[in-house]
């Protein structure tokens, strides 16, 4: 497969250069694309061709899930098989921005997408990259890191083409990116517990909630 490149303005995105990406996400390819969460490959989740591309492109084990990005906390009810009141009180404290919550996954999402888990992770974007796509492309999109599983997420439309090359149709080089990520939290169980703390501090998601993490 050959990888094009375009460059875009993480700010002020072209419309031509988001309409080429929402059209290879509709023809079931794999894009990566700058966020407010570093570099993200985007796909369609329920396009299960391009579900697998995405575990290819990453060598990801298929027994994990994919993160989804989505436009709204409204979406979110068509995705979550029972929306916990954590859920609600971290969503509208901390979106649009870097903080993916793990819920039980609906009947609408893919098992696959899941990785067979029945949960996933979702996160409403703060980009206006990520934004435009989910507008354009008119619903959920699968928004894990970009990177080789086991490697660190790419910073920079250049470092993205460089490892990916030929694992995605098309990388949108909006410069370099900084922060640590998206953090990931796991609000399924009864004791919520931190999959990845990034650019929202753990201690920050305790005071929202009001409560320790990990029971401690």
């Amino acid at each position: 497969m050959a990888t094009d490149l375009i460059v875009i303005d993480v700010e002020k995105p072209d419309g031509a250069a988001l309409d080429r990406a929402a059209g290879e996400i509709r023809r079931g390819n794999v894009i990566a694309i700058p966020t407010d969460a570093l570099y993200s490959l985007v796909a369609d989740p329920f396009n299960l061709n391009a579900v697998g591309r995405v575990f290819l492109a990453k060598g990801r084990e298929q027994q994990r899930s994919l993160p989804l990005l989505i436009p709204d906390l409204i979406t979110s009810e068509e995705l979550v098989r029972e929306i916990p009141q954590r859920f609600y009180v971290l969503a509208r404290h901390f979106w649009p921005g870097p903080l993916a919550i793990v819920v039980p996954a609906s009947a609408k999402v893919p098992l696959k997408v899941t990785g067979n888990t029945g949960r996933l992770a979702l996160r409403q974007p703060r980009s206006s990259v990520a934004c435009g796509l989910l507008e354009r492309v008119g619903h959920p999109l699968i928004g894990t890191s970009a990177n080789i599983s086991g490697q660190p997420t790419c910073r920079s439309g250049i470092e993205a083409f460089g490892v990916l090359d030929g694992r995605v149709s098309l990388v949108l080089d909006g410069g370099a990116i900084p922060g640590a990520g998206a953090t990931t939290i796991d609000i399924t169980e009864p004791i919520w517990r931190v999959i990845r703390e990034g650019s929202i501090p753990v201690k920050d998601i305790a005071e929202c909630l009001g409560e320790q993490v990990d029971g401690k």
